[in-house]
């Protein structure tokens, strides 16, 4: 009994060290350079910009769709999104990104990417964006 406990405690402790490591693998961070590479290169992409309306009105990547990570929907209209698609994701800096990675990886998306510095680093690298 003494040894299964041991395998338990061990098991648990490595999950405890390794778990958020494994989550965060889910997501991949990307330079502006990179990012859009990638998103060229991608089958069917989905490009979520997850600012407010007011932010995403200043200026976007084109073909982004607007899915405030604020709104109360959030969640829900993110899963309802084909989670067999690459789906990249960029707010105006990074930290709100970030936190819907982390809702996106719960909900099964496999393939994911974070733009490094949000729009910030993407107008700063010189890439196109549009207004409405």
């Amino acid at each position: 009994m003494k040894n299964v406990m041991t395998r338990v405690t061990s098991m648990f402790f490595l999950l405890i060290l390794i778990g958020p490591y494994a989550i965060a693998q889910q997501a991949k961070q990307l330079n502006a350079q990179d990012f859009e590479k990638k998103l060229k290169e991608a089958n069917q992409p989905i490009l979520l910009d997850v600012r407010t309306q007011g932010e995403f009105a200043q200026g976007h990547i084109h073909n982004a769709q607007l899915m405030d990570i604020f709104s109360s929907d959030f969640k829900s209209r993110a899963n309802s999104l084909d989670k067999s698609k690459p789906v990249f994701v960029y707010c105006k800096a990074g930290s709100r990104s970030n936190s819907a990675v982390d809702i996106l990886s719960d909900l099964g998306f496999k393939e994911i990417y974070d733009l490094d510095g949000g729009i910030l680093a993407w107008t700063k690298s010189n890439k196109p964006i549009e207004k409405k």
